[in-house]
């Protein structure tokens, strides 16, 4: 299959020129990505304004940690979900015409995220652990994976995928060019997880620019499909859940 293949709904006719189905910005967009990013700055640079009133109702710092992350992206995923559900369902079905082929780029996705890490890695040196990455570890060896799944495969992967690939590649390029929009997309994907952690250091920024990478290549390798990127990001969180539950911590980090 080509990707030109993907570009077309059931039908047989382009996907993008489906007439009930425009890539224009709507108001549910701006709603969903307003909340997004106002909520996530605030949690970035001012927790105090969040997290104090929270541990009050939960007095446990982790368990509040949970409520407050799920709350976030539960909220941001609903709103995500009103506005992008007609996307949603095209391309699925786009995907169920070739089912073999969609669930076999899962795994081929989530395999080419790790060689570019790899890749990155060897260009610019040790690949240095995130701030982010090294709360989000310590956050989830404490809470159930039955309350983690939900939470860092479910429900973070189909947000960011919505906001980063749909909106600002798959809407944005109607008015800017695709491959600046692919390089924004990349590059506030990366910035997006250390924001108000660290500096921006390339060996901080490596494993999630080689993330972003390969999920903005498939999202438009696939005529701009993002329940497909959707389907390879959450595999990787899985999969990077299931090491952190599996895995003893010292073995992990080495």
């Amino acid at each position: 299959m080509t990707a030109n293949e993907y570009r077309t709904g059931p039908s047989g006719r382009p996907a993008a020129h489906i007439p009930w189905l425009s890539y224009r910005f709507t108001r549910r967009d701006a709603v969903a990505a307003g909340f997004y990013v106002v909520f996530l700055l605030v949690l970035s640079f001012v927790p105090g304004l969040v997290m104090p009133v929270l541990v009050m109702l939960v007095p446990d710092p982790v368990t509040a940690a949970y409520v407050l992350n799920l709350g976030f992206y539960g909220v941001a995923g609903l709103l995500a979900f009103l506005a992008a559900r007609p996307y949603m369902v095209r391309e699925t079905k786009i995907l169920a015409t070739r089912p073999v082929l969609s669930l076999s780029l899962i795994p081929a996705g989530v395999i080419a995220m790790l060689i570019v890490t790899m890749i990155g890695a060897l260009l610019t040196g040790q690949v240095e652990t995130a701030v982010n990455q090294e709360a989000v570890e310590g956050f989830v060896g404490s809470v159930s994976p039955w309350l983690i799944v939900p939470l860092l495969v479910v429900l973070a992967p189909f947000v960011e995928e919505y906001i980063f690939r749909h909106l600002l590649i798959g809407k944005l390029s109607r008015y800017w060019n695709i491959w600046g929009c692919c390089i924004l997309s990349v590059l506030l994907f990366a910035s997006i997880h250390i924001v108000g952690k660290e500096s921006l250091s390339l060996p901080v920024l490596m494993p999630y620019l080689a993330m972003g990478a390969t999920l903005v290549g498939i999202y438009v390798w696939a005529g701009n499909n993002f329940m497909l990127s959707y389907g390879v990001h959450a595999a990787k969180n899985l999969l990077g859940v299931i090491l952190l539950y599996a895995v003893p911590p010292g073995l992990l980090q080495q």
